[in-house]
């Protein structure tokens, strides 16, 4: 990927047509792209616009894949499948990441994991009072209240927990007095096949949701292997706040980068060492009420992918990978 005199995205296969090297070494010159082993050059359609080459004739077959990319809420978003299908309505919204309107900040981890389990945690917070017991976690979590449904392909799952006392690192980031007692929710949606928001909202305890504060985040899972995947996190908050915004959409990132990475990433990866090659579903999971809504997005998957293959199409999603801003060399 890279990007063309105009700065937009190009998305394209990381092949040269003419002995197959990787693209994503070469160089960018003057908007197209060049490869590293013999100077070849791409543009934005996929076709070889330049042979440095004896009379600099170019093979009608030196012709690059391209794939439809869109840049928005600070990312590129490519459609790997066939380009009639691609359409931008199928993207969900994350208005909150917006750069044009809201000051952000983004975090990155590569998680050896099936997406799935990435998706599985994210949907249910339960596991912050186990996993994150000095971070984000209370004895609340488990007491409180759990829901889950399906609109369409999407699913949600609200968590409520109340009388809850913060772990002094969320306190902070909502400005609360240590050991104030509130009551905390927190909102998930989840698209298909790994976007998901999370909106954590907390006000004084017994106070409606109406009178509290929000915090809300964008979670976006880009498979890379059956086992490997792309955890890209970011939040944001209006420009209107000021300074303010960028401390603490920093101060979120950078403080939750610890658990994720010293947490969250070796269970998920530990549990994919347990499965292995093996089915989900052949391992005969014991289930819970919390599993609810993972299992929704679950189902939601196993149909989607059957259609597909039925249509006699390769499964293919929107995934979401960050921007090149900037790059004169192109990025994988």
């Amino acid at each position: 990927m890279y990007r063309d005199a105009g700065q937009r995205a190009i998305a394209l296969d990381d092949r040269c047509a003419h002995r197959f090297a990787p693209l994503s070494q070469g160089r960018v010159v003057d908007g197209v792209l060049e490869c590293p082993y013999h100077g070849l050059r791409f543009g934005a359609s996929g076709q070889c616009v330049h042979n440095p080459h004896g009379d600099g004739r170019v093979p009608a077959g030196a012709k690059v894949r391209t794939y439809p990319a869109l840049e928005r809420y600070g990312a590129i978003w490519i459609w790997p499948g066939d380009p009639l299908r691609a359409d931008e309505a199928l993207l969900p919204s994350f208005p909150f990441v917006d750069p044009a309107t809201h000051v952000t900040h983004d975090g990155y981890l590569h998680t050896r994991a099936h997406y799935q389990l990435s998706a599985d945690n994210l949907l249910d917070l339960s596991h912050f009072q186990f996993l994150h017991p000095d971070t984000l976690g209370s004895e609340a979590i488990a007491r409180g209240d759990v829901q889950s449904g399906n609109l369409g392909d999407i699913v949600w799952v609200r968590r409520s927990a109340y009388d809850e006392a913060l772990q002094p690192f969320v306190a902070q980031g909502f400005g609360i007095p240590p050991g104030t007692r509130v009551d905390r929710w927190m909102d998930v949606r989840w698209t298909p096949p790994g976007l998901l928001s999370i909106v954590i909202g907390v006000t004084a305890a017994g106070m409606p949701r109406e009178a509290g504060l929000i915090a809300p985040s964008a979670h976006w899972l880009t498979p890379e292997t059956e086992c490997t995947t792309h955890y890209f996190f970011a939040f944001g908050l209006p420009k209107e706040m000021g300074e303010a915004a960028h401390e603490l959409v920093r101060y979120a990132v950078d403080g939750l980068m610890k658990p994720f990475e010293c947490e969250d990433l070796p269970m998920l990866e530990a549990q994919q060492r347990n499965l292995g090659d093996n089915d989900f579903w052949a391992m005969q999971p014991a289930l819970l009420p919390i599993d609810a809504g993972a299992i929704r997005a679950r189902r939601v998957m196993e149909r989607l992918i059957a259609a597909e293959r039925a249509a006699g199409e390769a499964p293919a999603r929107t995934i979401a990978i960050t921007p090149v801003a900037g790059a004169s060399r192109a990025v994988a």
